[in-house]
């Protein structure tokens, strides 16, 4: 029987006005990969930044034992020095810094104070090895995409000598093929005897890789689940998730189509970089009111940029073709125009550009439609307030009162204030670039009845997502692209992961 590398006890958190964890235990193996579920704001990110003193000794009560020695972790620096090291959700790397200066970076390989870079850079050749990753030392991290990014990381956990790994949604942003790599990489330190905690909404992986399971909801400790031992699927974590049966992903929708509205036509956009290649090239495609449009298709296919560059040229350079709505063509020149003309833009970085953190979910939500409770230059704090709260009721965001602070809100409740801040324009034309990243079943249900809700009332919807069951669960058409081209276009009925795949992955078009 394996041996119990980490025990957490009684641990509690609290943050002004919420309990993030209450009474909370968690027992980790030696040589096992434990998985931690639950729905955003559930507590198990806040667990483990209690764990790696993020949340230093002092901030939180209960225990922690890790090798059987009480541990009081002042600072993160403490945690790894025995070998806890976590890699959060956001990446902590400096983009302009190469690889070899970003893994030993505050773990110089210095003598004297005088960095040895012959040493650094090998060292960083044997990690990259371990990880797989081809990439030369000198590389800087910006020139290396989203899932390389994500070896890096553990290639510099790696140089830690860890012991016990900490990943938070480390696949949130990687395309299915990252993610295998990645998940094949954590069972590969498995059976070299590491340890290591996972924490992810994607129950297929955890499936495919964990030992063992633990459940929080809203803060405790609900069940550890053992997958040889428990008869665990997917249905049951999610009813430990959310404390009730969720017989359906999606909820149903019977569409009310009409009219077109909005058509693209011959769009192409010149990648900013470099301008020698088109990153939207030849793309046209209409949206009808209370239409659900999907866009399926590989990291870097184009999605991003094709959204955005719709959105008032808020992308890319020699941008070329036709926007119509209602018939009428739009000339759109920047951010304000396409707001003014009905079209809002969900990002899919809802952190760095869809909010401003450090302040309250009331002036986030009325950020982009100020003239609506301004006179003048003068703001109603009166009307703001009412408006706020309509909004905080009406997509059930959770917390405490429209005053707390966005930064402090779970993924889930940060999306709705978002998608609040997006309807209070009053919009025609919404375009959600992947608008469930990160967050759990529970959450996205919400999410998905407030699409339908705004497609109901006549709005036209376009769906960028990188999960293929998502795609096919929402939309009622679907177009397919790659490398900045669609190569196919299908009916919900026609539509299968299948056909997606195929259409993601070669040149070729279908019109179905």
């Amino acid at each position: 029987m394996s041996s119990v590398l980490l025990e957490m006890k009684n641990i509690t958190k609290t943050f002004p006005g919420v309990k993030a964890l209450n009474d909370v235990n968690l027992q980790i193996k030696e040589g096992e990969i434990h998985a931690l579920c639950g729905e955003n704001g559930a507590g198990k990110s806040t667990l483990m930044k209690v764990l790696s003193g993020v949340y230093p000794h002092g901030s939180y009560t209960g225990d922690i034992l890790f090798s059987n020695e009480v541990c009081e972790f002042k600072d993160i620096k403490q945690s790894e020095n025995l070998g806890i090291v976590i890699i959060h959700q956001e990446l902590a790397l400096i983009p302009f810094l190469s690889i070899a200066e970003n893994i030993f970076l505050g773990n110089e390989q210095a003598k004297n104070g005088i960095i040895n870079f012959n040493a650094t850079i090998a060292k960083t050749k044997d990690l990259l090895n371990v990880v797989g990753l081809k990439e030369s030392p000198n590389t800087p991290i910006n020139q290396l995409g989203v899932g390389k990014q994500q070896l890096v990381e553990i290639a510099k956990a790696l140089s830690k000598k860890v012991k016990l790994l900490i990943l938070d949604e480390p696949t949130a942003a990687l395309n299915e093929d990252d993610s295998e790599n990645l998940l094949n990489l954590l069972l590969e330190f498995k059976k070299q005897g590491m340890t290591s905690i996972i924490i992810s909404h994607k129950l297929n992986e955890i499936a495919r890789v964990a030992d063992s399971i633990t459940i929080l909801r809203d803060g405790k400790s609900i069940e550890t689940l053992d997958m040889k031992k428990d008869l665990v699927t997917e249905d049951r974590i999610i009813k430990g998730m959310v404390g009730r049966d969720l017989t359906n992903r999606y909820p149903d929708h019977t569409p009310n189509i009409g009219e077109t509205i909005f058509e693209v036509r011959n769009w192409e956009v010149q990648d900013p970089a470099n301008p020698d290649r088109n990153i939207v090239e030849d793309v046209s495609f209409s949206i009808r009111s209370g239409e659900i449009v999907g866009i399926a298709g590989l990291m870097g296919a184009g999605r991003t940029e094709l959204a955005m560059s719709i959105f008032g040229k808020a992308y890319g350079k020699k941008i070329t073709g036709q926007l119509f709505k209602d018939g009428k063509e739009l000339k759109l020149t920047d951010i304000t125009q396409a707001i003014n003309n009905g079209i809002a833009y969900v990002t899919e970085d809802r952190k760095q550009y869809g909010l401003v953190l450090e302040e309250d979910i009331k002036t986030n939500i009325t950020l982009a439609n100020l003239k609506k409770v301004a006179k003048k230059t003068v703001v109603n704090g009166h009307q703001e307030v009412i408006e706020a709260e309509k909004y905080r009721k009406q997509m059930n965001i959770k917390s405490p009162s429209i005053l707390q602070k966005t930064m402090n809100l779970s993924g889930g409740n940060q999306q709705k204030v978002i998608l609040s801040k997006w309807m209070f324009t009053e919009p025609d034309i919404l375009i959600l670039d992947e608008p469930t990243r990160g967050i759990d079943v529970g959450a996205k249900y919400e999410i998905y009845s407030i699409i339908n809700t705004l497609a109901d009332q006549g709005k036209g919807v376009l769906i960028i997502s990188s999960e293929l069951p998502e795609i096919l669960g929402i939309s009622d058409r679907i177009y397919v692209m790659r490398e900045g081209k669609f190569t196919a276009e299908f009916t919900r009925e026609d539509a299968t992961q299948e056909k997606i795949m195929k259409y993601m992955t070669r040149t070729g078009v279908e019109q179905q």
